[in-house]
């Protein structure tokens, strides 16, 4: 189920719907008499691909999932007040995002953007937060080493005690991650970090499992820029990406709500 899962929502990111839409148009110019046909699919393959090379429609999308939960953004751990914005925990859970062990390159450049990310927010709140634990959690999914073992690897070297960290490294998913850390944590309180975007599907999974997640979003996508830049007027790649990022999230949230999940 969890490959089958994968397989089929590749099927509706971006680049590859865009390519089964400009495919079976091309199909129907060349080998039936469905010209018109043909010409309004593949018409219909090229203005998709468009508005998703450009900003507005991907962001209008991403601003309703990244604004659902406000950053935690405390400046000293004197700012932890029982009572007030976050209370005292001793748990702090980060959700892994991907990785690729590849030995052959920097311990930091194997987790993927948005881990990496996940996993510095967590370090700058553990630091302000003493007696505090990390939860580093992702299993192995489609590479030999666990992600939560690489985490762990760059917490160390960013200066993380080594008892200071608590690796999950056997779930697949954010369900998986979810049913896990309950054990674990129990029923205490504890800060959850992940992408902002990832952030109301992971809330939803955490709390159906009647726990209590204090939510700290962070690798932001949609940010408020301070000037104009020429680029911001030409289709770009890193749109698709985004573009990606929403689909894939709004497509797991369907998912978990067709099972229950959330």
């Amino acid at each position: 189920m969890f490959i089958l899962k994968k397989i089929i929502g590749q099927l509706f990111f971006p680049v590859p719907l865009c390519l089964e839409i400009l495919i079976a148009g091309l199909l129907l110019l060349l080998f039936t008499r469905k010209q018109k046909a043909g010409k309004i699919i593949i018409s219909v393959g090229v203005i998709l691909f468009t508005l998703l090379s450009y900003p507005a429609l991907s962001n209008t999308f991403l601003r309703r999932l990244e604004c659902q939960y406000p950053p935690l953004i405390p400046t000293a751990a004197s700012d932890f007040v029982p009572g007030e914005a976050v209370p005292q925990t001793r748990w702090i859970v980060v959700l892994g995002g991907g990785h690729i062990s590849d030995p052959k390159i920097p311990i930091t450049s194997q987790l993927s953007g948005a881990s990496l990310v996940r996993l510095t927010e967590a370090i700058r709140l553990h630091n302000l937060m003493p007696g505090s634990k990390l939860i580093l959690s992702e299993g192995k999914v489609f590479d030999s080493v666990p992600g939560a073992e690489t985490m762990a690897e760059v917490a160390k070297a960013l200066g993380v005690k080594e008892e200071d960290l608590i690796l999950e490294s056997e779930s697949k998913d954010t369900i998986d991650e979810a049913r896990i850390i309950k054990s674990i944590v129990g029923n205490d309180k504890f800060i959850l970090v992940t992408s902002a975007s990832h952030m109301p599907r992971s809330m939803g999974m955490f709390k159906k499992q009647g726990m209590q997640p204090i939510p700290a979003p962070t690798d932001y996508i949609m940010k408020e820029k301070q000037g104009i830049n020429p680029c911001d007027f030409f289709p770009t790649a890193d749109e698709l990406i985004k573009a990606e990022g929403v689909v894939y999230e709004y497509l797991g949230l369907i998912w978990a709500k067709l099972r229950g999940q959330i």
